[in-house]
């Protein structure tokens, strides 16, 4: 039986930040249970309908449709999602009700540098996505507060959210598993 298939997408263009630096935790918790795939959204160009033929495009709708699950892990800039982030969602939400993420499954977590963790953003993310008709993962929500000061070597070291984190993202791979056929 093939493996659960997870599409990271970190809300951040830098390699150093906080929600690089938690999707490679999280990677490195679940990747024995899990094909572990990072999308890039800085390789994509600003949203314009008039570009119709982009290959990176492409590229990132067809790795939203392939994976079995997303999951998001969304900094927060002026108290939502940063550009960066929205401008892959838009991407990817065209055709507007039927596109790849009607009926995809996301989880959401969040990080900041303040005390909240994110949590506004991670608000504006769960929106927009049921909007598009998203499965969002429903679980307490995930955040991550004081984030850049949690990071060594490129991972994020809080051992308690990173372990209460894990728990809330194997019991969606477990949701994963029992929703969508022929894989564990």
């Amino acid at each position: 039986m093939p493996m659960i298939e997870l599409l990271f997408i970190p809300g951040s263009l830098r390699q150093a930040s906080s929600s690089r630096a938690t999707v490679r935790a999280l990677i490195k918790r679940v990747e024995d249970s899990a094909t572990c795939v990072t999308a890039d959204p800085g390789l994509l160009p600003h949203y314009n309908a008039d570009i119709l033929d982009d290959p990176a495009v492409k590229a990132f709708i067809d790795q939203v449709a392939h994976a079995n699950g997303l999951v998001f892990v969304t900094p927060e800039y002026n108290y939502s999602v940063p550009g960066v982030l929205k401008n892959a969602i838009d991407w990817a939400s065209r055709p507007a009700m039927k596109s790849v993420f009607k009926d995809k499954h996301c989880f959401v977590m969040s990080v900041s540098g303040g005390a909240l963790g994110g949590v506004r953003a991670q608000g504006h993310l769960k929106y927009s996505l049921n909007g598009m008709l998203a499965k969002v993962f429903g679980c307490p929500e995930i955040v991550v507060p004081m984030a850049n000061d949690k990071v060594e070597n490129g991972f994020l070291t809080d051992e308690r959210i990173l372990t209460f984190a894990e728990e809330q993202l194997r019991a969606f791979m477990t949701a994963l598993s029992e929703s969508v056929p022929d894989i564990r």
